[in-house]
Order: structure tokens, then sequence, then C-alpha cells
């Protein structure tokens, strides 16, 4: 007889009975942790694909956001249109005005643009604009200084008036006891500007004195004058440090190509003479921009990878080729790229002769290292060589 046996013969049947009730509970509770552990499994599981969602929401909504200010630094209308069309913004003047104000990486060029128009939403958005400055207890230099750097002023006499005016309302809004008009403010802060030009135009060679800035705004006050105090502050403001412009000028193409889906160094054929040439090559937008160095502001020209056909071609000495093509009527095939014709302006140009790029060689024994070419490209993927940013 077993010490188990012994032990369980000393039980009675009540101490026997609970036992086995002990042993069924235990069986049911491992039974719950186990359905516990399977639920918990399940729920960690939705959590998981949520969050994933949530992510890939997130991704999707900041590439459409970023390809929304590429569109708007080249063309600033389609590229709100864009924005709103896709839920980035509501069309509201407010929202529009927020997003020219806080949004990274837009040309200021655009911008200016953008507020300068003379239809209803643009006055909106441009009072707007102006009415997130805060102006509170700046003197008038330091005022512009900040305004003038938030966008670049458009070179139309009336879209400037318009945008001083706005200013001028703000800047009497935030300090109502400097000037006694915002007619006063608006014809200062013309007067301003123009000492910033002659102070620092190294072609105007007449440049305005104390004197002269302060007599040419004499009686500008609802007739009265000034404190010269205080144009004297403002003349030194200028003379000692001018107006910070943006620089960037309305051709400067650097936002679209920031952030690129992929770039690198390929071989590409040219058109009237059939040489290999190597170029620098970013894919974004479904386009393949091409330029002769990575230092370069503006593209040699554009691939459009919309609507297109790969296919290979035909080539000596072991190397493979793709042809990108878009096909045209009745099997003809034609190549799209723009090219730049003046500064900042693209035109569309057909060719015959398809846009090709080469690709990695098939390696046969015997190949020299100095036959290899570029890296392999399809219409999606690129090889290893070409790094991603």
């Amino acid at each position: 007889m077993t010490d188990c046996q012994m032990v369980s013969s000393d039980f009675t049947a009540d101490e026997k009975m609970e036992i086995e009730n002990i042993k069924s509970h235990k069986k049911d509770l491992l039974e719950d942790i186990q359905k516990l552990k399977m639920e918990i499994d399940n729920v960690m599981a939705e959590i998981l694909s949520f969050e994933s969602a949530e992510e890939n929401k997130i991704i999707e909504k900041s590439k459409r956001s970023s390809n929304g200010k590429k569109k708007f630094n080249m063309d600033p209308k389609k590229g709100i249109n864009y924005l709103v069309e896709n839920k980035l913004l509501d069309g509201s003047a407010q929202s529009i005005a927020e997003f020219l104000y806080k949004e990274e990486g837009l040309n200021k060029t655009a911008i200016g643009e953008f507020l300068g128009e003379r239809e209803e939403l643009h006055l909106q958005t441009l009072k707007a604009f102006v009415e997130l400055h805060e102006f509170s207890d700046l003197n008038l230099v330091q005022a512009l200084r900040q305004f003038l750097w938030s966008f670049r002023l458009p070179g139309e006499a009336q879209k400037i008036d318009r945008m001083m005016e706005a200013f001028a309302t703000r800047y009497c809004d935030c300090n109502t006891q400097v000037f006694q008009s915002t007619d006063t403010c608006y014809i200062l802060s013309f007067a301003i500007i123009m000492l910033n030009t002659s102070l620092h135009n190294p072609n105007v060679k007449d440049k305005t004195t104390l004197e002269r800035f302060i007599s040419m705004n004499r009686g500008i006050n609802n007739g009265g004058n000034l404190p010269d105090d205080l144009l004297s502050k403002l003349y030194e403001s200028i003379r000692n440090e001018p107006f910070k412009i943006p620089e960037d000028d309305g051709n400067d193409l650097t936002h679209t190509f920031f952030n690129p889906d992929r770039e690198g160094w390929l071989l590409k054929l040219g058109g009237r003479v059939k040489t290999w040439k190597r170029r620098w090559f970013i894919l974004t937008d479904n386009c393949l921009y091409y330029f002769e160095f990575t230092t370069d502001k503006e593209p040699r020209g554009i691939i459009p990878l919309e609507n297109l056909c790969v296919r290979e071609v035909p080539y000596p000495r072991n190397h493979t080729v793709w042809s990108c093509t878009t096909p045209t009527v009745e099997g003809r095939r034609s190549k799209r790229v723009k090219r730049r014709q003046t500064a900042g302006l693209w035109r569309g140009s057909t060719s015959p002769t398809p846009s090709v790029l080469p690709v990695q060689r098939r390696e046969t024994p015997g190949s020299r290292p100095s036959e290899r070419v570029s890296p392999r490209i399809h219409s999606t993927t690129w090889s290893q060589s070409v790094r991603r940013r």
C-alpha cells in the first residue's frame, strides 16, 4: 500500500468529498484562466490592429499633407484646393490662414501670392492671417520685421497696398495709444520700407538722412507731427539692421524634392545625342526628376510615371535596360519630359524616342568590374545602391 493510499484512507467520506470539490473547483479555475488568456490575446491583437490602422492613417495623412505643401509651393490655389478636397483644411479663411501662418516648409513667395489675390476668400484669409500676428508692445519697425518675414511681398502695387493696409489695422488694434489713426500707421510703414531700400540698396546713391526722414513724415498724424524721438528710433533701427526679406523667389523647387520616395545616381540615355550620362534622380509624387548635380535647385527634366509602360530594351554587352514610355495611338511611343525654358517655367515636350534608363548589367563569368553600370530600376523598385533619405 502506497503512502497516498494510506493517507487517503485516513480521510472521512465528507473530507474526501471536500477534496473532490476542491479538485473540481481548481479545474474550473484553470479553464477560466485559460479562457481569460485567450480573451486577453484577442484583445491585444485587436489593440495592435487598431494601433496599426491608426498609424497607417497618420502616415497617409502625413503623406497627403506633404503632397499638399508641394502642390501649394508650385501653385498656391491648386495646393489649397487639394488640401480642402483631402479634408486637411475645412476651406474657411481661418483654417487657410492658420495653415499659411503655422505650417513649415511653405514657399513664402507662394504665401504672398495667395494673400495678394482680390477674391473674397483671399481677402478674408489675409485679414485672418494678419490677426494671427501679435504686435502688442512692439514698435513699428519690430512689428514690420515680424510681418514681412512671414511671407514675401508680391510685386504688384495694389497687392502691397492691401497687405500694408491690413497690417496697419492690426498694429493699431494691438497698440491703441501709438497713432491717432490707421492711416498714420499705414503711411509711416511705407516710409520705413522706402527708408530700408534707400539705406541698404547699393544702387541708391542718395541715402536718406535722419533729418530728411523726419521732414518727409511731417503732418501725417491727422495733420499733426509724430514725436521726433519716435522717428529717430525707427530710423536708427533700420540703419543698424535692414529688414530680412525671405530669399525664396517663387521658382525655388527645393520643397518639392524634400523627403522623396527614393533618390540616387542613375545613367540616362540622351535624347538627341545617344550617350549615357550620369544623373541624380529623385522619385516623388509619381514623377522622376533628374539633375546634373545633387546641389542643383531645379531639375534638368521630369519623367512622369503615370500611365507608364515599362519594357526591356535589347542592348549589347549583356546589359539590362528598361524603357520607360507613355503609350500613344497606333502603338507609337512618346516621351513626355518637361524642361526648363526660363527660370521657374516648364513646358511639356514629346519625342518619338523613349526615355531609357540603364540598369544593372547581367554579369557573366569573366566580366570586368569596369563594365558595371548603374543600379537596376523598374517601375516601382530601386536597387540597394540607391539610398533612401
